[in-house]
């Protein structure tokens, strides 16, 4: 089974430090939304069998009003088989949840939200510049389980400069009193070409120190699975049997199609395709019947290296069964020859190498050591 991502590309504003594919201009967004219907169809032949996950990304996917997701989940029905499929998920920003919103999301089918939180404290919504406030990071959980949403993951960002570990311990606490059934976590990294970044080389803002930031992430780990999620990737925590499926897809390698601007597909076996992160030339190939995205065949290496990344930032880690034998054989040896901490935090069990949970702050070390080079 496979799965389809459809990558919406607009935002209200630009969050200070998101470096994703997305436009705060509106002007082409009929357009472009033609342009995925068009996609939807030319790609008709590239999935075999049914469709198990669906996902709407962004940007901002909740921003699309009723008309437009209604439009694309039509030719989605009308082109692959939908019969099967287990999630559907939608990315949506808490002051998007209003009531009709919430209505209409539920009737299409959508029975997963992803709450693009961040936090709950208003200083650093206001330093992120994200479109919603404090009070409605909290009420939206409420309405989205009022309107019948089953399943409801929200993001939370640690290592936000400026909040002091009192209030990130207060933002977990929150997060675990409105008791969603999913949650990602992601460190502020500060990225190239964003906001964030600008005011961080202007001397505006200190990013904090490692130390801090696992400090985080150790509370962070300590409460949510004391408090019943599961620690089951290094960003993502859930309750039982709401483990992202979409997600836990990508990571075990199963076939995807990714459509819009900027979203990558995967035939399952070794080919790779991403469309051009550009709307206006997006949009202009389909017009015209041009080319609008790149490939690559991956070899057995390539493979076996993306295997092996997905593999230890997961609590299952990576089955060494799935690589070929010589490159097994060589990340085990590389695997023995580790000294000190990076050593000490890899595990090797009937056939899986993997880290424990609290030690995968290190899991970049770790598979850079353990890459095959050739």
């Amino acid at each position: 089974m496979s799965s389809i991502y459809v990558h919406i590309p607009f935002c209200k504003q630009a969050c200070t430090y998101c470096d994703f594919h997305f436009s705060t201009n509106q002007a082409l967004r009929s357009k472009l939304v033609r342009s995925l219907l068009q996609e939807i169809e030319q790609r008709s032949e590239e999935l075999s069998g049914p469709v198990e996950s669906v996902y709407f990304g962004g940007g901002s996917p909740s921003i699309l009003s009723q008309e437009e997701l209604a439009s694309i989940f039509e030719k989605l029905h009308a082109t692959f088989d939908l019969a099967q499929v287990k999630e559907v998920t939608l990315e949506s920003n808490p002051d998007d949840h209003t009531e009709a919103n919430l209505k209409h999301w539920r009737s299409l089918g959508i029975d997963r939200l992803s709450i693009g939180i961040q936090s709950f404290l208003a200083r650093d919504l206001q330093m992120m510049n994200r479109a919603h406030n404090a009070a409605e990071a909290e009420e939206c959980i409420r309405a989205a389980r009022e309107a019948g949403f089953k399943s409801l993951t929200i993001d939370l960002i640690y290592g936000i400069p400026g909040q002091t570990m009192e209030q990130w311990q207060s933002n977990v606490q929150k997060a675990i009193l409105l008791n969603p059934d999913h949650i990602s976590a992601y460190c502020l990294t500060v990225e190239e070409r964003t906001a964030l970044h600008h005011l961080v080389t202007k001397g505006k803002i200190t990013e904090k120190e490692d130390d801090t930031i696992e400090r985080e992430y150790l509370f962070l780990h300590g409460k949510l699975e004391d408090g019943g999620w599961e620690h089951y990737e290094i960003s993502n925590f859930g309750k039982s049997g709401k483990h992202a499926l979409h997600n836990s897809n990508y990571w075990s390698g199963k076939a995807y199609l990714g459509i819009g601007p900027a979203a990558h597909s995967f035939d399952g076996v070794n080919k790779r395709r991403w469309n051009v992160s550009n709307n206006p030339a997006y949009i202009r190939a389909l017009e015209k019947g041009e080319g609008y995205w790149e490939e690559e065949v991956l070899t057995d290496r390539d493979r076996s290296n993306e295997l092996l990344m997905t593999g230890l930032r997961r609590s299952d880690g990576v089955d060494l069964s799935l690589l070929p034998d010589a490159h097994g054989k060589a990340i085990l040896q590389s695997a023995d020859s580790l000294q000190g901490p990076l050593g000490d935090a890899l595990q090797h069990q009937r056939g899986r190498l993997s880290i424990e949970p609290s030690k995968w702050l290190l899991a970049d070390a770790v598979i850079r050591e353990l890459m095959i080079e050739q």
